[in-house]
């Protein structure tokens, strides 16, 4: 069968620069499901995507669909003739519908039955017949959360559509999609060459874009030409460039031909904090700022014109013109914040609305001073400075910086702290109280911040939930998810030895009057539990094995860390799968007992050897394993637990324990009750069973 490439493209309006690599890869993606399911063969699937298009190469793609056999499966032979052998009703009408008669009908035998079948060959249609559906199909499937109409056209696009390239072979492809009629012509740049392009053959749209259009349709390699551009320009001026990756996607998809020029600005405006500085040159210039060798911010930046211009210095000038009102906007936001301390802002802080039942941010910051001074106490961090720290965390919120850059609250806060001349480590927990702000952020390190950020989330948390306002399915305003995730992090890799529970209740106490809802310190709990079956599945850790510490309420993180460690060390034993199969079946017998089970083994009702010997052993364990829990090595407690298997396959093989006698019967389970709490001061082994 005949195959030869194909090329698609739309020409458009200038496109969402930050949804250009989605619109691409989906357009994609949809086309060659088209062609997966239309049966059409193809090669290699080139997308290109630039501002004002988006294109496919499809190489090798098939002229014309292979042809089919399909069967027709009709009435059940038992349904299709009477006991003469006549045809039924019912057999007749299926050969109608297939345009034959009954007796030329095929029959169709499997294991269920046989029936009444007809084989009919389709003709494989052309693609050029195919192609256009394919096309619309995967333009309306693409991701546009809002469409929009153009002109008098009822078409519905992301932006409006100018032009359809649409060839495979040397022959256009004959539709009409979003209202404009597919033809051989592209367009060039916009300004380089704003005449038509004829395509003769698609494998050479991209070359003739590039070389007569002025037009890199490859997204790739336009991000690659931009970023060694940024890089030359930036060694030239003896720089090093910051290149954000998300920077450069958006940057790419704003230009079809990329030129870097260089600009710069006045060396005052240095002194202003260079969060804000490079704030203002990324998010609304679109700037890759310059770092010298030891780090520190370059009064240059680098552009990307989308022009080949013959005066670059006008560009420059041009862009030097526009950050220059933007810089000096910030350097007087800074100066003016530096005539009031952060402390001055705490008052005005009563006049902003956390959340109408938990308070203000006065009421909020307090409970987080309080809460955190408490976590320092346990952590053996400064508690008076956590909590002066708690009182200062969110007035940086009302400086005029923040109010401009709302990116740079925490940032601005520990610059102000610092120029107050408060100690460095709470300077530094002004920035970290925001952390980690998104999964895999960095970590608070200080002792301070630490105390603060967990402070900050812990309260949330239980405010929240005491409200009632719970996240429910994909609904969760205020982060609650992300600020569990964090607040495990926090206590897990810094390895905090807080009792959870007590800092739950110690959170919920300082809310017992601005909450509802009972039980708050509880949901809080299972909630967290739950983020953190999360948290450990992306590390290896079954749910069951994850269940089955959870289960004992193992009271600090770092020791339910490394109850799970032990746990996963012990299911490598070979004893494991029988003892945890044995505490399943212990469950079960003390959870369907109806008898007042004793707290203790009466030693002259032991009467089986087996019995006996499986208590002598459970003495004797316990003796072993106490100082294993003591310090904390869950893993030779496991260990030295796998030698109870043979007595206890030995006890389950020789003795029934319910039996009639009610005392005996009634000792025999208090002895498995005292076999099953000897694991459970480690895990729920029981829980390991599927």
């Amino acid at each position: 069968m005949s195959a030869q490439d194909l090329i698609f493209e739309l020409g458009t309006e200038e496109l969402p620069p930050v949804a250009l690599k989605k619109l691409s890869a989906a357009l994609e993606s949809e086309f060659i499901n088209g062609l997966d399911k239309a049966g059409l063969d193809h090669g290699k699937v080139i997308s290109y995507a630039t501002p004002r298009r988006l294109a496919l190469l499809v190489q090798n793609l098939s002229t014309h669909q292979p042809d089919r056999k399909l069967e027709k499966r009709g009435p059940a032979v038992q349904a299709a003739f009477d006991e003469n052998g006549n045809p039924s009703k019912a057999a007749e009408g299926f050969a109608r519908s297939c345009g034959t008669t009954v007796d030329k009908l095929d029959r169709l035998k499997t294991d269920k039955g046989e029936w009444l079948m007809y084989q009919v060959e389709e003709k494989g249609k052309a693609a050029a017949d195919l192609l256009p559906e394919i096309a619309g199909n995967a333009l309306n499937r693409l991701p546009i959360p809002k469409r929009m109409r153009w002109g008098s056209s009822e078409a519905l696009f992301v932006r409006p559509v100018h032009w359809l390239l649409f060839k495979q072979g040397s022959d256009v492809i004959p539709c009409r999609l979003l209202d404009v009629d597919a033809g051989e012509l592209s367009y060039g740049h916009r300004f380089h060459h704003p005449d038509a392009l004829r395509i003769d053959l698609p494998s050479g749209y991209a070359d003739k874009l590039e070389t007569t259009g002025k037009v890199i349709t490859h997204f790739g390699d336009r991000r690659d030409k931009i970023r060694s551009q940024v890089e030359k320009a930036a060694e030239i001026l003896g720089g090093r460039a910051d290149i954000d990756e998300a920077l450069l996607d958006e940057v790419t998809a704003l230009n079809e031909w990329p030129v870097a020029i260089s600009g710069s600005f006045e060396e005052k405006f240095l002194a202003v904090p260079p969060e804000a500085l490079i704030l203002t040159m990324k998010k609304n210039q679109k700037y890759f700022p310059l770092f010298d060798a030891e780090g520190k911010l370059m009064n240059h930046f680098i552009t990307i014109a989308n022009i080949d211009s013959p005066k670059p210095e006008v560009i420059s000038e041009g862009n030097e013109r526009v950050i220059r009102p933007r810089l000096a906007d910030a350097m007087f936001f800074w100066e003016q914040d530096g005539k009031q301390k952060l402390e001055d802002h705490i008052e005005s802080l009563q006049s902003v609305v956390f959340q109408k039942e938990l308070g203000s941010m006065y009421d909020k910051s307090a409970r987080v001073a309080e809460l955190a001074a408490w976590i320092a106490t346990q952590t053996g961090a400064d508690p008076d400075l956590a909590r002066r720290a708690g009182m200062l965390s969110r007035c940086d919120l009302m400086t005029n910086m923040v109010g401009e850059f709302a990116d740079m609250q925490g940032i601005m806060g520990r610059y102000q702290a610092l120029r107050d001349g408060e100690p460095d480590e709470l300077a530094s927990a002004m920035e970290e109280f925001y952390l980690p702000r998104y999964s895999g952020d960095r970590l608070p390190q200080t002792p301070t911040g630490i105390a603060l950020a967990l402070a900050e989330k812990i309260d949330t948390l239980c405010g929240i939930f005491g409200i009632g306002m719970k996240p429910t399915g994909d609904k969760d305003p205020f982060a609650l998810r992300r600020a569990a995730l964090g607040a495990l992090r926090i206590i897990r890799e810094h390895s905090l030895t807080l009792n959870l529970r007590e800092l739950l209740d110690t959170a919920v106490a300082a809310l017992e009057d601005r909450i509802r809802e009972t039980q708050v310190a509880d949901e809080v709990y299972s909630f967290l539990m739950e983020r953190l079956k999360v948290l450990l599945s992306d590390e290896g850790i079954s749910s069951q094995l994850f269940e089955s510490v959870a289960a004992v309420k193992p009271q600090t993180l770092p020791d339910l860390d490394a109850r799970i460690q032990a746990v996963k060390a012990f299911l490598e034993l070979p004893e494991a799968e029988s003892l945890a199969a044995a505490n399943k079946r212990i469950r079960n017998i003390l959870r369907k007992s109806e008898d007042d089970i004793p707290a203790s083994v009466d030693v002259e009702q032991l009467q089986e050897p087996t019995e006996k010997t499986l208590y002598e052993m459970l003495q004797s364990k316990q003796q072993e394993i106490t100082p294993f829990l003591n310090a904390g090595d869950y893993q030779s407690a496991l260990r030295a637990l796998a030698g109870l298997r043979t007595p206890v396959d030995n006890f389950f093989d020789d003795v029934m324990v319910n039996v009639e006698d009610d005392a005996l019967r009634r000792n025999r389970l208090a002895l498995l009750q005292q076999l099953a709490k000897l694991f459970l001061q480690v895990a729920d082994i029981s829980r390991l069973q599927q």
